[in-house]
């Protein structure tokens, strides 16, 4: 006599309240979230994260201060840093770094970029500037992880998957999430894969990391001696084999496999295509930089522009080398000529497709650097969290605009302080959804992307439609 497992889900599945069912409608929306999204009318439809990985000195980017070349050299005021979370510098004497570069007024808007960023420098009237950026994590794993989750906690949702879980993928045809990574400059630190994870929501909101050179993704090509007909044949039948298995056990995550199964079907045709830039005009090619396959930041963020086309609801680039620690100068040189201009043609190419207005673009690190010197040759700076800048445009971001600023040494930040809870409150605003509403049950809690301190969506930084 055969006996199918009676564990907590059949239980409950015989009885009338199907786990399965209830895990698949988990999978399109939960009560107070996603079946109520967007909560009001969005202004982006999509976001692209361009993460400066290793932290950018925002002293040698968009943080002019005078006073730092008056004092150059000079000890650090204790008034500043005592009692101050510093990384590597702690218990040495502190010297004040002047800046490395001039900066200069660009746009109509007359904001002021450092000669690092010439590319950047004519993007002035699209960008928001922050100048007030704060976060809680002062080495790099741990940071990453604050700015994509909202905490410092491993295993939690990355915004990546909070967004696609909350407004799905405009295609069918390719993951609603995806990320690229490249590499250039200083110590390039690692990015772990957990950076993009799910964590307890449906894994098939994880964030999917495409190669930019080689294949895409690993084994999305069929072996040799497979064909198509067939392999749509073999997806069918475990598709089949999982449902009849998925009625007797009520498992969700058999339901996100079968998904799975169907999307990887669809992205052996649809991620190859995607990934040959070798279709794209001379004229396209030259405005990025880019060389098709070489894996650079400037393929990635045309990529990127694909991706946004092709209705990839969030998109992550991550150039890896901005840990700056010494040499700054050289550093600041090599990061900025391999980022600057892809960035540039990034939102100029949106722009000319039409399709800035409905895509948010964030840049920025995990953190900022010391306004003091570091390095045993040329000058450096240290890991900052109390004060550093990132920018915002596109998707209802009013352009041309500089908010909040930090202390006359780009210490600490003053003013209209930023925190990145209220980043992520602010993006999800563009989105349509209000922050504090969008939840996801786990372990007894309504957990959210900016979880339980108060966080705030920084109205100043958007445009008259949505304030």
């Amino acid at each position: 006599m055969n006996f199918a497992p009676l564990n907590r889900r059949a239980f409950l599945g015989q009885t009338g309240l199907s786990l399965g069912s209830a895990a698949l409608g988990n999978l399109i929306g939960n009560a107070g979230a996603a079946t109520e999204l967007p909560h009001f009318a969005k202004k982006a439809k999509r976001v692209i994260f361009l993460c400066m990985a290793g932290g950018p000195s925002h002293l040698e980017t968009f943080d002019y201060k005078p006073r730092l070349d008056q004092l150059d050299g000079q000890p650090m005021p204790e008034s500043f840093t005592k009692g101050q979370p510093i990384a590597q510098l702690q218990g040495q004497a502190l010297k004040v770094q002047g800046h490395l570069t001039k900066f200069r007024r660009h746009g109509k808007s007359g904001q002021l970029i450092s000669d690092y960023l010439p590319h950047t420098a004519k993007l002035a009237d699209d960008i928001a500037i922050i100048r007030s950026m704060v976060t809680e994590q002062i080495n790099h794993d741990p940071a990453h992880t604050f700015m994509n989750t909202g905490t410092a906690i491993s295993g939690r949702p990355s915004m990546g998957s909070w967004v696609t879980y909350g407004l799905g993928s405009e295609t069918e045809d390719l993951p609603g999430f995806v990320v690229l990574t490249s590499v250039g400059g200083r110590n390039p630190q690692p990015i772990a894969s957990r950076q993009w994870s799910a964590g307890f929501l449906p894994s098939r909101y994880q964030g999917v990391e495409f190669n930019s050179s080689g294949d895409p993704v690993h084994y999305v090509r069929n072996p040799k001696g497979v064909s198509a007909t067939q392999q749509s044949a073999l997806v069918d039948t475990v598709k089949r084999l999982d449902r009849k298995r998925n009625g007797v056990v009520g498992n969700p995550e058999i339901d996100t496999r079968i998904a799975a199964y169907e999307m990887a079907f669809r992205m052996q045709t649809s991620v190859p295509d995607l990934m040959d830039l070798s279709n794209e005009p001379q004229h396209v090619l030259d405005l990025y930089g880019a060389t098709p396959g070489d894996g650079s930041y400037a393929s990635n963020c045309l990529l990127a522009r694909r991706l946004a086309e092709s209705g990839t609801r969030f998109i992550q680039l991550y150039h890896r080398g901005w840990d700056h620690h010494g040499d700054l100068a050289k550093y600041m040189d090599i990061c900025c000529g391999l980022t600057d201009r892809p960035t540039w043609a990034l939102l100029t190419d949106l722009k000319q497709r039409g399709l800035l207005d409905d895509t948010l673009v964030i840049w920025g690190g995990e953190f900022g650097r010391t306004p003091m010197f570091q390095g045993k040759g040329g000058a450096g700076r240290d890991h900052h969290i109390k004060g550093f800048s990132m920018w915002m445009a596109g998707g209802g971001i009013k352009g041309g605009i500089s908010h909040g600023a930090t202390d006359e040494l780009g210490y600490h930040a003053v003013d209209q302080v930023v925190h990145v809870r209220d980043l992520h409150a602010t993006m999800l605003h563009l989105l349509g959804i209000q922050h504090d509403r969008f939840t996801f049950p786990f372990q007894g809690l309504d957990m959210k992307l900016t979880g339980v301190e108060k966080a705030k969506v920084v109205r100043e930084l958007i445009g008259v439609l949505h304030r």
